[in-house]
């Protein structure tokens, strides 16, 4: 396995002119490591959804696709065998930095949950009426998602505990003590890894109780808004709010361990 491993390596640096002694300085330049991580995480979300979602009813895999035009590509694809139902995962991990505990005691962490690329004029142009919206109002919003882009968003949480070292400029693992607190009662334990709980710490929640709109609550704060309560995008930073007491989500999202139920939904649907 090990051998098999740094073969595929070794021919991947020799497939793209990558100088191998060098691979692992240019994984860890600034620019690259987020999306090295982002990528990586949508495998790590396959292998929780395969150990989680019965194999004889659900199939669940990692389609290889670039997105087309006016399409959004797929980052994990869940495929229920008896309905023919197929739900489309988006995978994002918690802002940097992204944790607040507030005066009352409950907690919020920040999603990062928008487009990679902002939308120019003439993308706005041919997206637009395919996605029934007017150009202007698509503009304001040219780097947010629309709830018909995908299903399921599913998000570790363990990314809000990284700093950006001043330094180097490279992320690091440096919880505060208040964080490591809210991960104890998350169910973290004083001999687990941290790191590992709080990056294998996944939620779940429906890409339509995260938009902005008059039934979900979410508000709108992208300047130029002129719908701020119903405009119906998904905000930049969805957040995932825990009561102070049991640390429960309490806005929607749901444990990635509990997640069953919310698949189960879009059959019921």
């Amino acid at each position: 396995m090990a051998e098999d491993w740094i073969k595929k390596v070794e021919e991947y640096c020799k497939k793209y002119n990558i100088p191998l002694i060098y691979l692992t300085d240019t994984m860890y330049e600034p620019k690259v490591i987020p999306m090295i991580r982002g990528k990586a995480f949508e495998f790590s979300v396959m292998r929780a959804l395969q150990e989680i979602l019965p194999e004889n009813e659900w199939e669940v895999s990692k389609p290889i696709m670039n997105a087309q035009a006016g399409l959004h590509d797929v980052d994990v694809r869940i495929y229920h065998e008896e309905t023919k139902q197929v739900i489309r995962i988006e995978c994002k991990l918690a802002k940097k930095e992204g944790f607040r505990l507030f005066p009352d005691g409950h907690s919020e962490i920040k999603v990062k949950c928008m487009r990679s690329r902002t939308l120019g004029d003439a993308r706005v142009r041919e997206l637009a009426p395919r996605w029934g919206v007017s150009q202007k109002r698509l503009r304001v919003h040219n780097d947010q998602y629309l709830p018909e882009n995908f299903d399921v968003v599913v998000c570790s949480i363990g990314n809000a505990f990284y700093r950006t070292d001043r330094q180097t400029g490279i992320f690091e693992w440096r919880p505060m003590d208040v964080e490591k607190d809210f991960l104890g009662k998350l169910g973290a334990s004083n001999e687990e890894d941290l790191k590992d709980f709080a990056f294998n710490e996944m939620y779940v929640a429906k890409s339509e109780d995260i938009v902005v709109s008059n039934r979900t609550g979410v508000v709108c704060t992208r300047r130029g808004c002129t719908n701020q309560n119903n405009c119906g995008f998904i905000p930049n930073y969805p957040i995932i709010r825990f009561d102070a007491a049991t640390g429960r989500p309490t806005n929607g999202w749901v444990p990635l361990d509990e997640s069953l139920t919310v698949f189960q939904s879009f059959i019921r649907e």
